[in-house]
């Protein structure tokens, strides 16, 4: 397990983040949340509680109930996520903005919100409650973790209609799925990843170029064309976003007649590319 400085830096500024969006915005609109902290939300509208204790209560029966399915580096980042939210949301407290359009709270809230859970999602974490619900459905059912998450915390919507009317919960659906896009632009936009195929007459030079120019892990793959039925030799390479230009110019310089396709990728696990457990 190995979990440096930095990763517990993003872990604690997603914490930080996901407060601000909720006390500043959501709490003065008086909106919903998914997921533990609505359920925090539907204490604190009916009763008062405090959602910084509430919340941490939540988490940490959750986190009992469902550490099994965190690996060790995880679940280290899962409890530090579970403290540091309780300490931000008790810090922010006051840090209310009250504005005229409900709406405005509404897209920056769950922008914020959903920046601060990409945060520590990204390097492994969670911030327990329904996102540990969502990283087992991805788990073991291949389904994306915002995705996931967004249909738990609609649940918990429906809850908060206890305590708040219908206008404010379908506002609040609306922030939930902009947060779901923010968290997607978070976890997939910041790991923008291609996946190149390449035919060539030529692929010896091809595949040293990505190896030690791109950086990148080359597959070499027998086929053999239907019409000419010749044997040939295909290449196939993950890389980033950002080396796809330059990957695809050197590509055209080695072998003009090269045929490459490129793929979009969702996930990809291994070495270089953000893990996941």
């Amino acid at each position: 397990m190995n979990i440096s400085f930095k990763t517990v830096m993003i872990v604690l500024l997603g914490c930080f983040l996901f407060s601000v969006g909720v006390n500043t915005f959501i709490i003065p609109a008086h909106l919903g949340e998914g997921g533990v902290t609505g359920l925090s939300l539907v204490l604190l509208y009916a009763f008062g509680w405090s959602p910084a204790w509430t919340t941490l209560a939540m988490n940490l029966v959750l986190l009992a109930v469902g550490y099994k399915f965190l690996s060790k580096r995880s679940m280290v980042l899962t409890v530090i996520a579970i403290m540091a939210l309780a300490v931000f949301l008790k810090l922010t407290e006051s840090w209310q903005l009250h504005l005229h359009e409900v709406l405005v709270s509404t897209v920056f809230g769950g922008f914020i919100v959903g920046i601060g859970i990409g945060l520590i999602v990204i390097v492994g974490g969670t911030t327990a409650g329904t996102t540990i619900l969502a990283r087992i459905a991805h788990k073991y059912l291949d389904v994306s973790t915002s995705y996931a998450l967004l249909f738990f915390d609609l649940i918990v919507v429906a809850i908060s209609l206890t305590v708040i009317p219908v206008e404010k919960a379908l506002l609040t659906a609306l922030g939930l799925y902009i947060g779901t896009k923010a968290m997607d632009f978070m976890i997939e936009g910041l790991n923008p990843k291609k996946a190149i195929t390449i035919i060539s007459q030529n692929p010896e030079p091809i595949a040293k170029m990505l190896d030690e120019d791109i950086g990148r892990g080359v597959t070499l793959l027998n086929g053999k064309g239907y019409y000419t039925k010749r044997e040939t030799d295909v290449l196939y390479c993950v890389i980033n976003k950002t080396q796809l230009t330059r990957a695809k110019r050197m590509i055209r310089k080695i072998d003009a007649d090269a045929f490459v396709v490129v793929h979009d990728v969702r996930d990809v696990l291994g070495n270089g590319f953000i893990p996941e457990d």
